[in-house]
């Protein structure tokens, strides 16, 4: 072992003084020869504590001042163990020790007789700043116990110090590969590198950009994605380490122990250049120095303060870049550098002979993880079942499957490091893992019996509502895999009610980012997901659906896939609407049952509640006696036709409960549902261009919204929404090009900046650019809370967007202009929409289905309007008729919608009334000089006039003229 720092020339008592060599002429580095190897050691200020033996003794030695004031090495003092001591760490003054079966125990200054810690089982890790321990467990629970005066236990706002442990429960179900601690400060450290700190942050230890103390465990976001695989602490600094071998660290620069060439604090993680290109393997914080290990080299790089000798440089002095420790080369040739340690005033650099290198630290345990799930456990489970290992099978299975930890480890995609890049979109898991796991546990039905037993006994209802990370919630990415499997055995509703309510259970912004996680989850898994909430449905309708257990649970699945519908809506791939669908729901939807649904549910298909909204329109009609009786009917001319409905709108009198009937000016038709649908796609035109203008267009999308200009607007919005309210009243077609924000808006749900996405492309764009890209790039925008010159938030143009705020931001902004910003003007349309359109039926509807409703269909089913159609004066061998077909199915695209404006007012046909249930008629228009007459169109009864013309060229001609020109040759 070579040693250097305060008070090292003695060996600190471990060896006699023919096995202490000292390596440098100048004594800074000693080498410490001894027969019985050390696997393991810790340094604290008061403190150097050895294991040694092979784990059955600890050796310590306690600093003291001597009778100058001077500190010196007290005597070495050791203590025996029955048990094996793995590992050790030491405080300012006491000593934690962890036993090979899990325990931990206590050496304090005013005893050296170990003692137990509290109830403590099952630890693979134990870490020690001044005045705080922390344990972690096979099982990833994080218990601290000591002074918390700065809220180095991570327990919250307000807790006391304790002298038992305590569960660090914002931790719970956080899979971790390390836990460590510095003076007053503490991590922990996840299997895909994310890092958590807390406590003491006055010089910016803990790397969250501010000098302000954390009571609980918060993320460091800016070392998100760096594959950091190692963390030290110093007293009041940090280090971290990553997989490709860079070293950043943060917090206090006083002594120069960042690295960084200067004595300022950093508040963030700084890459330490000097050490770039090294490929660091292992990092080390004493009190107020650093060391970092490049094992390719065999060199130990120092930095921080020196004066005790502590950077084994040979100049007492401190140093803030990273210098090489003078290591004897006669010396370590021979020896291979197995782990370097440091702490208070101390350095030690483990070795072992190149012949043995690794035998006593490999068999040591040291750097347990959080136990896992894999295939060798599985393996064992399902081989070794039988009555002699039952009990130590039952044991694993509760102890893997009752951990959210061990489930949320599991199954990483460690493929290129995928599971580094876990985030927001990121899950890092391949569930194609899980997959095969579950089915091979499901080989011995016994063993997933108890594997069902333990996760909705223990599990599911111990699951953190509230996790700290996306980590702590891959357990729901997981669970639906192993319900696939108890479903297949007829043996899941019971366990899925319980999961359904622990989704439900969790809090609004994880429950959001769980959402993020199942849409960029593959098709597979996620069509999973819906096939195992909808399968549940199906069966929780087929056994009764009225009892009143089911029924909340029922309604809880129903949520769920609620929530995954509009998941899908957002993904990059979506799977078709039909797999929401139960078809019994569509049966019953009439039932009083389904009232706290409103029935707006994606489990209902879109032609069920079309339905439902007919017949309650029918009752609606009836019930005021309107159906048999005459009706008023609205005058317009083609030409004005806006104004004048808009002057009919405006007088007194009307009862908006009977339905329209339109009637043109000098015109015969009598409108059956023609005559209106051609008056409101007339209004769909002259609405974009009335005056005062109401409506803009996005130059990027082409949607429309509400106009902010006051331009001598009255109650112009509310008679907007009125005709809006009309038209889906009489089920007929307005299409203005709304967005889908608009009908979220009448529906009551909340905007997005996806719905910004859709109205306002460009928009949107920057806002997501705000939100994808890294520090530097924010900072360099110099954007501030303001929206087009207004304020988002008091003093808004004082407030910069950061990374800590940017989401609040966008959404702020998204606010402001989908909301705010006309907020009057939507208020008087939906007033107006509400009064045209006096049932409340239209609720039951997905905001999709009510754009549709009311901007029409435009899934055109063209050989459907062939099959249905009907003709008066021809026969369908006809050769003219033949003709029109072949010359119509000839048609482009756009000419087929011109045809069906021509023949019916609109191209866009009102849901319900598709082009399958569209009856065309054609009849003869009963002319002798057929080739000089156009075809005419009677919307008012969707009939074609067609002259029986000599020829298929001139048909095509003739048919192309009038569609073109159909204001003229319409005939209502």
């Amino acid at each position: 072992m070579f040693s250097w720092g305060e008070n090292t020339r003695d060996g600190f008592g471990l060896v006699k003084s023919n096995g202490l060599v000292k390596a440098n002429t100048d004594g800074c580095v000693n080498f410490i020869h001894m027969k019985s190897p050390i696997t393991h050691l810790s340094a604290g200020n008061e403190v150097v504590a050895f294991i040694r033996n092979n784990g059955k003794r600890v050796s310590f030695a306690r600093m003291q001042d001597d009778k100058d004031g001077r500190r010196i090495t007290g005597k070495l003092k050791s203590v025996e163990f029955r048990e094996k001591i793995l590992a050790l760490s030491c405080c300012d003054a006491h000593i934690i020790l962890l036993s090979e079966e899990g325990r931990v125990f206590c050496l304090t200054q005013s005893s050296n007789v170990p003692r137990p810690v509290g109830n403590l089982n099952q630890v693979i890790q134990v870490a020690c700043g001044d005045q705080h321990s922390i344990a972690l467990t096979q099982d990833g629970k994080v218990f601290t116990w000591g002074q918390n005066s700065r809220g180095q236990l991570g327990l919250g706002k307000g807790e006391p110090s304790t002298s038992s442990p305590q569960p660090v429960k914002s931790l719970s179900g956080i899979p971790l590969a390390q836990i460590t601690a510095g003076g007053d400060h503490s991590f922990a450290l996840t299997l895909s590198g994310a890092v958590f700190g807390w406590g003491k942050n006055s010089a910016g230890q803990l790397g969250l950009g501010d000098t302000i103390d954390r009571p609980a465990p918060a993320p460091v976001d800016c070392l998100n994605l760096k594959k950091t695989i190692a963390i030290s602490c110093g007293v009041e600094h940090t280090v971290v380490l990553t997989k490709g071998g860079l070293v950043f660290t943060f917090g206090s620069g006083r002594y120069g122990q960042l690295g960084h060439n200067s004595l300022r604090n950093e508040l963030r993680p700084r890459l330490v250049a000097e050490l770039w290109g090294a490929k660091v393997t292992q990092i080390a914080c004493g009190r107020n120095h650093t060391l970092a290990f490049v094992g390719s080299f065999k060199k130990i790089y120092s930095f921080g303060h020196g004066e005790q000798g502590q950077l084994g440089n040979g100049v007492k002095m401190d140093q803030s870049v990273p210098l090489p420790v003078q290591l004897p080369q006669d010396h370590i040739d021979d020896q291979k550098i197995e782990q370097t340690f440091a702490g208070g005033n101390h350095s030690f650099a483990l070795c072992s002979s190149t012949q043995e290198s690794g035998k006593e630290l490999n068999d040591s345990n040291l750097g347990k993880v959080t136990q896992t799930l894999d295939d060798d456990i599985i393996n064992r489970w399902i081989s070794d079942c039988d009555s002699n290992s039952w009990k130590k099978i039952q044991k694993g299975i509760t102890k893997t499957f009752s951990s959210a930890s061990c489930l949320n480890g599991s199954f990483l995609d460690k493929s290129r490091d995928k599971h580094y890049q876990t985030s927001l979109k990121h899950s890092g898991l391949d569930l194609s893992f899980a997959r095969l796991a579950f089915q091979k546990l499901a080989k011995k039905n016994k063993v997933l019996a108890e594997v069902k037993n333990v996760v909705h006994r223990i599990l599911l209802p111990s699951l953190n509502k509230d996790p700290i990370g996306v980590e702590g919630l891959r357990v729901y990415l997981i669970i639906p895999e192993l319900l696939r499997v108890f479903l297949k055995q007829q043996r899941g509703i019971d366990i899925t009610e319980a999961f359904v309510f622990a989704i439900l259970r969790l809090d609004p912004d994880k429950l959001q980012v769980l959402e993020g996680l199942w849409s960029t989850l593959p098709d597979t898994p996620f069509r999973t997901l819906v096939k195992t909430f909808h399968y549940v449905s199906a069966e929780l309708l087929r056994m009764g659906a009225e009892g009143c257990v089911v029924k909340t649970f029922f309604e809880g699945t129903v949520k769920v896939m609620e929530r995954l519908y509009e998941v899908n809506c957002n993904r990059r791939i979506k799977i078709a609407a039909s797999n929401f669908h139960i078809n019994r729901a569509n049966c019953m939807l009439q039932n009083d049952f389904f009232n706290s649904f409103h029935r707006q549910s994606c489990i209902f298909n879109t032609e069920a509640k079309c339905i439902v909204y007919q017949l309650e329109l029918n009752y609606s009609f009836a019930i005021h006696g309107h159906l048999d009786l005459w009706v008023p009917t609205m005058h317009v001319s083609r030409e004005t036709a806006l104004v004048d409905a808009f002057q009919h709108l405006r007088q007194s009198g009307h009862d908006f409960t009977m339905p329209l009937k339109v009637k043109f000016q000098a015109e015969n038709g009598v409108d059956e549902g023609g005559v209106s649908l051609e008056f409101f796609s007339l209004l769909g035109r002259e609405l974009l261009t009335m005056e005062p203008k109401t409506l803009e267009v996005d130059e990027d999308s082409g949607l429309v919204w509400f106009t902010t200009a006051d331009g001598g607007i009255t109650d112009e919005f509310y008679l907007l929404g009125l005709l809006c309210g009309k038209a889906l009243y009489n089920q007929c077609v307005l299409n203005l090009c709304f967005p889908l924000a608009l009908f979220k808006k009448l529906l009551g749900l909340t905007t997005t900046l996806d719905d910004l996405k859709e109205l306002s492309p460009t928009e949107a764009s920057g806002l997501q650019y705000v939100l994808d890209e890294d520090e530097e790039s924010v900072a360099a925008m110099d954007w501030v809370f303001m929206y087009k010159g207004q304020e988002v938030i008091p003093n808004g143009e004082e407030v910069p967007v950061t990374m800590v705020n940017r989401k609040k931001y966008v959404d702020l902004y998204v606010d402001m202009k989908l909301n705010k910003s006309v907020q009057i003007q939507f208020a008087d349309f939906e007033k107006g929409f509400h009064k045209g359109c006096p049932t409340q039926t239209w609720r039951m509807f997905l905001p999709e289905e009510l754009m549709t409703l009311l901007q029409g269909d435009d899934n055109y089913e063209w050989d459907k309007l062939r099959q249905n159609a009907e003709y008066q004066g021809y026969r369908p061998t006809d050769d003219i008729i033949q003709n029109f077909w072949s010359v119509f199915m000839e048609f482009s695209e756009e000419q087929k919608k011109k045809f069906l404006t021509f023949l019916t007012g609109t191209d866009r046909l009102p849901r319900g009334r598709s082009l399958s249930k569209l009856q065309m008629q054609i009849t003869s228009l009963g002319s002798t000089d057929a080739d000089e007459y156009y075809p005419k169109a009677q919307t008012c009864s969707v009939t074609l006039c067609l002259p029986n013309y000599s020829s298929i060229d001139t048909l095509q001609d003739k048919l192309l003229h009038a569609i073109t020109h159909c204001d003229v040759f319409g005939d209502a």
